[in-house]
């Protein structure tokens, strides 16, 4: 079991299973290509780069990490026309009287869609939003996607 954390990503190929861990705001891109079995996540704090000050781990945003993570699972023999998507977190883990300027969850969420679409792949499973944490899992072997919450128990994608 590989384990990334928060702001991280790992690639591997079958047989290994990847998981992050704690997934509130923060967003979980799982990638994975069926043909090679090269699979990886990225684990997102924040929707950008632009109003950071600190622009060094290109893992801690959905702008350069999605990216990142897909050339480094290039460099391990994936074919991008080949990768599929799946996601999950995005929760908002706090009340903001309904300002979306605010929740981060949902600006992460956004964010993550609007660069996988760019990089055209397609998200074929998604638990996102809600208001409670989660923990993924990828499997590479079959490429089988499960999200665990305390609320919701098991759902495999």
């Amino acid at each position: 079991m590989i384990i990334v954390g928060m702001a991280d990503c790992a690639v591997a190929k079958n047989p290994a299973k990847i998981t992050t861990l704690g997934l509130g705001s923060c967003v979980g891109i799982a990638l994975y290509d069926k043909s090679t079995c090269v699979g990886g996540i990225v684990h997102i704090m924040l929707p950008s780069t632009e109003q950071s000050r600190s622009k060094d781990n290109v893992a801690k945003f959905a702008d350069t990490g999605i990216p990142f993570l897909l050339e480094r699972m290039i460099e391990e023999g994936a074919y991008r026309h080949r990768t599929i998507a799946k996601i999950a977190g995005g929760a908002s883990m706090f009340s903001f009287n309904g300002s979306n300027k605010l929740n981060i969850g949902e600006r992460n969420i956004d964010a993550t869609k609007k660069m996988l679409t760019e990089l055209k792949i397609p998200i074929i499973a998604e638990d996102t939003g809600k208001n409670y944490g989660r923990t993924i899992v990828l499997d590479t072997e079959s490429g089988e996607f499960t999200v665990k919450s305390a609320l919701k128990g098991i759902n495999i994608y």
